[in-house]
């Protein structure tokens, strides 16, 4: 990705070649994404007739000074480059345009014909960068915003140094801050900290002047060594970690050390654990959670995602974005439970004070009911076995009640249904909810027989009788019955009715 030594390799070209030519002819793309604040044809009409003066840089962006304002200003995001037909340019992997392919480029953003017929583009693949016309690039954002820049302006060791001591951040993302220092992206801050022996989540209020003395210096050395070599990354040291940042996790290996990727910044971070480690105060949450921060992936592949590559980035935002999802979903989760936890609160609650006696797992028949209901004054729930739970609606009496009523109002109403036809009392379950829908009657029975028994007990409705009162009563009724059914059979064989019968059948 084109960070500082790219973008003066790019600047170095233009300087070299294009200087005190006029533009004879320009062609601006007609992609407001790249091209900014102006039109394409208004660009063109302002920079035709012009001669270049001076080729600038600070940090990642760049711009040519003509003879009269405005001048055309590039930010080379995550693929923009240049190309001079004719003149090798350096190249880099997410940017590169094949020579064969037609010229200019289709990525053309930017082309030019000077009036010695030298052509130049500048091409974005990917379309992050940003091109602009300025009055003054300087006084402008985003260079007016961005830091000292590394190569041009480098700060002293005690500059350095006093610049940390209030700030609690990693060390890595203070260097991918382009207000902090410009020109230092993610493969150069990987790097510099890997020859500096410096963890990339090191707090950097922690770090002693020594350490800082240390990446000073390295600063300079990686940044020097690769403009030296115009960024042509095959020429780089080969003692350096930006060989293997592209290789896979577990494969990936310098000077015979296992390289390890998390997220610091950010961003996918190259490091080498056994020389890099961490050390003295830590205020990087992130330093904590390596494992969960691995990134299996190129270390560049998560730059698409973050837009453009010269902003700065802010760990501390990037933490507070992921402790807020966090926060409103754990919120969520737990309101849910809550909710779940009241409604059975409640209802544990008012099912206890109506029925007063734990609730149990299945119903006593009737029977049982009869032999070990205690005597006393206490509602209970009739509890008899039927058929299937039928659509049919209640009747106002019986849905009347429920388990929210107290003792007195149970007995009250129980009197009021004293005789119905097998009254049916709704029991209120865990899974009930507002409409009644899986509201179900809890009434079984074993046989026809005895379902036709229990319906003829309109005693059972009576909450209040004692269950003495009440067996005496059941028996009673299955007494009457059996006498009036043995009445009934012994009239239908009665010797009287078999006499008449044989006169009859003589006549």
């Amino acid at each position: 990705m084109p960070e500082l030594p790219e973008v003066e390799a790019a600047r170095r070209a233009i300087e070299e070649n294009c200087l005190g030519k006029r533009i004879k002819k320009s062609t601006v793309a007609d992609d407001p994404k790249v091209i900014d604040g102006v039109s394409p044809s208004d660009f063109e009409a302002s920079i035709v007739g012009k001669r270049i003066v001076a080729a600038h840089r600070k940090g990642k962006n760049m711009w040519l000074q003509l003879d009269s304002p405005p001048f055309p200003s590039f930010q080379f995001g995550m693929a923009g480059a240049v190309y001079i037909k004719g003149v090798a340019v350096t190249k880099y992997k997410r940017s590169a345009v094949k020579d064969t392919d037609e010229w200019p480029s289709k990525y053309s953003k930017f082309f030019v014909e000077l009036d010695d017929g030298l052509e130049f583009s500048f091409t974005d693949k990917r379309r992050f960068a940003k091109v602009r016309l300025l009055d003054n690039p300087v006084s402008a954002p985003p260079i007016s915003d961005l830091g000292p820049d590394a190569l041009l302006e480098p700060m002293t060791v005690d500059e350095f140094w006093n610049s940390l001591s209030k700030k609690k951040i990693g060390i890595k993302a203070l260097l991918l801050d382009q207000s902090f220092i410009s020109g230092i992206g993610n493969w150069m801050a990987d790097e510099v900290l890997y020859q500096a022996r410096i963890h990339p989540q090191q707090s950097v209020s922690s770090m002693s002047k020594e350490t800082c003395s240390t990446l000073v210096k390295c600063i300079s050395e990686v940044i020097k060594n690769s403009v030296e070599v115009g960024a042509d990354s095959s020429q780089f040291p080969n003692n350096w970690i930006f060989h293997s940042r592209d290789k896979k996790p577990g494969k990936a290996f310098v000077d015979g050390k296992k390289i390890e990727f998390i997220t610091a910044g950010g961003r996918t971070t190259a490091y080498v654990p056994e020389l890099q480690k961490l050390c003295g105060d830590l205020s990087v949450s992130e330093a904590g959670k390596r494992s969960k921060g691995t990134n299996h992936g190129n270390p560049d592949d998560d730059v698409e995602k973050s837009g453009n590559d010269d902003e700065s980035t802010d760990s501390k935002a990037v933490k507070r974005t992921k402790i807020s999802r966090a926060k409103k979903l754990s919120k969520k989760l737990s309101s849910t439970a809550e909710n779940s936890d009241d409604a059975n609160d409640k209802y544990s609650n008012e099912t206890s004070t109506a029925n007063k006696h734990p609730k149990k797992k299945s119903s006593p028949s009737v029977d049982d009911l009869v032999d070990n209901r205690e005597v006393d004054d206490k509602s209970f729930k009739k509890t008899s076995k039927a058929k299937k739970p039928s659509n049919k609606k209640l009747s106002p009496k019986v849905e009347g009640l429920n388990s929210y009523e107290s003792d007195g109002d149970t007995v009250d109403r129980s009197k009021k249904t004293r005789g119905t036809k097998n009254p049916t009392i709704p029991r209120r379950t865990n899974k009930d909810d507002e409409d009644g829908e899986n509201q179900r009657k809890l009434t079984r029975g074993k046989n026809s027989a005895k379902r036709k028994q229990e319906e003829s007990n309109d005693e059972v409705s009576s909450c209040s009788e004692s269950s003495d009162d009440y067996g005496d009563k059941v028996n009673e009724e299955l007494n009457r019955k059996q006498r009036k059914g043995a009445s009934s059979a012994k009239k239908m064989v009665t010797p009287s009715q078999n006499r008449k019968q044989q006169r009859i059948r003589a006549r």
